[in-house]
């Protein structure tokens, strides 16, 4: 093999593994409804994921700490009044 296609070839390669972050979604597989109100309360960030791409679910995806939780996505508009509440009160 010529050493500049072995280069390109290893190029394009790491950009792969890059890009895709390792190749391996972190999806939810499963959702839970029930969070107590102290958990969503410490919720630091959520994105919800969307089952039109490698994940299978739709799914609330909530941080807190370093642990993430899955939940289901009707819950996001609770989550949003409860920070909403919490952003008011501080002072």
């Amino acid at each position: 093999m010529d050493l500049r296609l072995f280069v390109l070839v290893l190029f394009l390669y790491a950009l792969a593994i890059t890009n895709t972050e390792g190749g391996i979604p972190k999806c939810c597989v499963k959702v839970s409804n029930h969070f107590s109100r102290n958990l969503l309360l410490n919720v630091e960030k959520f994105y919800m994921q969307k089952n039109n791409g490698a994940c299978e679910i739709n799914a609330l995806v909530l941080y807190v700490k370093t642990k993430k939780y899955c939940a289901h996505p009707k819950l996001k508009s609770i989550l949003k009044r409860i920070q909403k509440k919490k952003s008011i009160k501080k002072p």
